[in-house]
């Protein structure tokens, strides 16, 4: 059984590209050999320029993997986690502490330090481990799937984490189930489905491939939602929508130009409006667009 196939793609210094996927997709897989933990059996792979299959260990030394779990001693302390990271990783004692405190005071966990680790929530958690990544400073980060499980607080705190790590220069490579994620944080996104990539894409350039933006007209009086439609009739055009709804959905091909015209219609037809807004489709939807096994049927 093939688990990856034709899976290509580059991620540039210094960006963020999230590599998205159904279950099964291929996605750790591909993650697994490009960090030297499965060995391809075809084709080439290099991380910051080294080949995964005939120099494995440059890249290790280049790079950093942090899990869905965090890979923490809960009976030590944040710090001692951190210096027993440093040690490992072939640093003095010195050394191993001045990095522990410099990176304590760069994650915002020097007040927490001194906690054991099952002592702290599910952010902090998720902070350490990621910390403890970075002591050796890694050029390139692979983050698989960061914030399951953790509540939106705690979310918001790892995004701004890694947004700092890109911003500082580090390359990071993230799997997420979570498409908020993927579309708040990535440069670029890489969409795989049985082993191939199917789409790669800035989430704006995904979203356009899906579907044109409209616009959500709202009357104010919900009997005016016919008239209000035959006013647009012709910026409508064959658009189906829910006949339930309690908008009229307008192609916007030309962005807000469409949305200028709409309301100078209905204050012209005298329609009053409780909102009008532009919408683009969602990530989610260019997802589940893209990953629909009718998909494949209906291309054959």
């Amino acid at each position: 059984m093939v688990a990856v196939e034709d899976v290509s793609f580059t991620v540039p210094a210094g960006s963020i590209v999230a590599l998205l996927g159904p279950n099964g997709a291929g996605k750790t897989t591909t993650v697994n050999m490009l960090c030297t933990l499965l060995k391809p059996d075809g084709g080439s792979a290099t991380v910051n320029g080294h080949d995964v299959s005939h120099d494995a260990a440059s890249v290790r030394k280049s790079i950093m993997l942090t899990g869905q779990f965090a890979a923490l001693d809960e009976a030590l302390t944040g710090r001692e986690n951190l210096v027993l990271f440093g040690r490992l990783l072939g640093l003095d004692k010195t050394a191993a502490r001045a990095r522990a405190d410099e990176l304590l005071d760069a994650f915002s966990l020097t007040d927490v330090g001194g906690k054991r680790v099952r002592e702290y929530s599910g952010g902090m958690r998720r902070r350490i481990d990621i910390a403890c990544g970075l002591v050796t400073a890694p050029r390139i980060v692979f983050l698989d799937e960061p914030t399951t499980g953790l509540d939106p607080r705690s979310r918001l705190e790892v995004w701004s984490l890694v947004e700092k790590l890109r911003d500082s220069g580090v390359t990071i490579l993230l799997t997420t189930q979570y498409l908020e994620e993927a579309d708040v944080l990535s440069d670029n996104i890489v969409v795989i489905d049985k082993g191939r990539v199917i789409a790669e894409g800035t989430s704006d350039e995904l979203k356009a491939s899906t579907g044109a933006a409209y616009c959500e007209v709202t009357p104010a009086d919900p009997a005016d939602r016919v008239r209000l439609r035959d006013t647009l009739a012709d910026l409508v055009g064959d658009h189906v929508q829910n006949a339930d709804d309690h908008f009229v959905a307008v192609p916007a091909p030309d962005g807000p130009e469409t949305l200028v015209e709409v309301i100078q219609r209905t204050a012209a037809a005298g329609i009053p409006l409780s909102d009008v807004a532009m919408r683009r489709p969602s990530l989610d939807e260019v997802f589940l667009a893209l990953t629909d096994p009718r998909r494949d049927r209906s291309s054959t």
